[in-house]
Formats: structure tokens, C-alpha cells, sequence
């Protein structure tokens, strides 16, 4: 059976370095190789001065131009760490059936987003392409959106840790999202698995809403009901995974904030992909777009 590998797109800009050095990372972690892989056109070549390059000879141009791109961030990441395994390839086809190609032969698959001022200027957004949410919508593994500024795992420590006596949690959080709907197992495997390795401790988050009606006074117990409902639910991974210290919280109100809000510290946060038919839920849409920490979305 083939070595799986962390996979990662990386077109030349600052968001894809910042994704291949949180995966360069999060392989360490998984003991894994990286893959490096440039899809298509996905960034315009720069027009050369004085003319304009056509047929073969930009074709041309454009190939050594993504073999560079590759060659240059394998180097930096070879250059931290030595003995980090990584290959890279430049892929013809279009970029979303490319990268839906290289997720399938190793996993997590690592993408950049990038950072844009919101509406009035006073918040930050992540501008997800349709590239990115296309491949997320129909990925068969994890995907990881990580933006420019974005902390790798191996700096993910808790505020004030230093030297090696961490103790039980040397790096932040791990949150995960969950629905009351059917468990997530593919989210809660993953989310579990990377607390584990990262020695984090994971935080599980439910968002609930007051049933029509309702009466206010009864928001205590509503909120009691939901936290018992996600402990009988994490029982069973708690038990395969009894070395990760696991929180729950739960809240009232919309889903997306609260994650927001839990994660605005994490390491990494997880949630399940949502929708149906190769869509993208809501709540993960605007999660994608809020969030400041490295998002996996994850199928299943």
C-alpha cells in the first residue's frame, strides 16, 4: 500500500506558503511525507514587459514558471526540517478536479485562503474561491483552509508555555463543532485523532436554539439537556481515546458564532461538512468565512 501523505496546493501566492508550512508541520505530526501540488492556471501569469506571450511559448513559461513555484517551497520547507520528505508535481487539469485527485491519494489535503477587510472595514473575512469550496464540497477526506498568519500546530502553544514541561497540553485547543443531528463520525475521528497527537486538550461545541414558544425560564434546563445529549454522544470516543482530555460546551444561540468564538484561540477546528448532494452547510460557509484558526472540514 502506497505511503499516505499530507497533500497541500500551493500557487506562488502568501496564503499557499502559510499552507505548506502548516502542513510541513502537521506531517511531522501524522509522520507522513508532504506532497506539493500546483494545479492548472490557477494564478495569471505576469504579462512580460514590452509584449505578450502566446500559444506554446506562455505554455511554456507558465510550466517552468509553477515548476519553480514548487522547487522553491520545497526547498523552505526542506530547509526547516531536514528530514521532512517532500515531492512536488504541476498538474494540467483544471484545478478543482486536480486537487479532488491528490486528496484522494492522501489526507489531510492543506489550502490557503486568503484575508479580506469586511463590509464596513471593521472585520476580517477569509475569501473562499470557488476552487476551495468546490473541493471542500466534494472531497472524499478532510480539507484544511489555513490563511496567511495562521499558526502551525508545532507553534500552537499555550499562552506563558515554555521549555519542554508543557505538561498534558503543549499545544492549544482542538475544537470541535457538532450538530444535534446524526454524529459526525468522520469529524469526530478526525478532531479526536489530532487532539491526540497534538497532546491538546478537545473542545466539543453545540449550539442550540429555544423551541418555539418556549418559555426563557426553561433555558437552564434546555441547556442542561443539550450537554448531556453531546456527553452521551463523545462517551464512546472518549473510551477509544482515553489519553485526550475532552471539554464541552454548549450555548444559545447560532451555531457559526458560537464556533467562531470558541475557536478564536484553537490550534485547529473541526466540523463536519453539512449540506448535501456535494454542497457546503451554512453553518460551515460562514465559519469559513469568520474563523481566524486553520478550519478542517471534514466529510461524514
Amino acid at each position: 500500500m502506497p505511503t499516505r501523505t499530507v497533500t497541500v496546493g500551493v500557487d506562488g501566492s502568501s496564503e499557499s506558503l502559510a499552507a505548506a508550512d502548516w502542513a510541513a508541520r502537521e506531517a511531522e505530526l501524522w509522520g507522513r511525507p508532504v506532497r506539493l501540488v500546483h494545479a492548472g492556471s490557477w494564478r495569471p501569469f505576469p504579462s512580460a514587459a514590452g509584449g505578450r506571450r502566446e500559444g506554446g511559448e506562455a505554455e511554456a513559461a507558465r510550466r517552468r514558471w509553477a515548476q519553480q513555484v514548487l522547487r522553491e517551497t520545497a526547498e523552505r520547507l526542506t530547509a526547516a526540517r531536514p528530514r521532512l520528505r517532500v515531492t512536488f508535481e504541476q498538474v494540467r487539469d483544471a484545478p478543482a478536479p486536480a486537487l479532488l485527485d491528490a486528496a484522494s491519494h492522501g489526507f489531510p489535503l492543506v489550502l490557503g485562503s486568503r484575508t479580506v477587510a469586511g463590509a464596513h472595514g471593521h472585520e476580517d473575512l477569509w475569501a473562499v474561491g470557488p476552487v476551495a469550496l468546490a473541493v471542500v464540497a466534494q472531497a472524499s477526506g478532510p480539507v484544511v483552509l489555513v490563511r496567511a498568519g495562521t499558526a502551525p500546530p508545532e507553534e500552537d502553544r499555550p499562552a506563558g508555555a515554555v521549555g519542554p514541561s508543557w505538561g498534558v497540553a503543549p499545544y492549544r485547543d482542538v475544537v470541535l463543532g457538532l450538530g444535534p443531528g446524526r454524529p459526525a463520525a468522520g469529524a469526530l475521528a478526525f478532531a479526536f485523532g489530532e487532539a491526540s497527537r497534538r497532546r491538546a486538550r478537545l473542545k466539543v461545541v453545540r449550539a442550540w436554539r429555544r423551541p418555539p414558544g418556549a418559555d426563557p425560564g426553561r433555558d437552564r434546563e434546555l441547556d442542561r439537556d443539550a450537554r448531556q445529549a453531546l456527553r452521551d454522544v463523545l462517551e464512546p470516543w472518549r473510551e477509544r481515546h482515553p489519553s485526550v482530555r475532552v471539554a464541552v460546551r454548549t450555548g444559545f444561540g447560532g451555531a457559526a458564532a458560537l464556533l467562531t468564538d470558541e475557536a478564536a484561540e484553537a490550534s485547529l477546528l473541526v466540523v463536519g461538512r453539512g449540506g448535501a448532494d456535494g454542497r457546503v452547510g451554512g453553518v460551515v460557509r460562514t465559519v469559513l468565512r469568520h474563523c481566524a484558526s486553520a478550519v478542517a472540514v471534514v466529510p461524514g
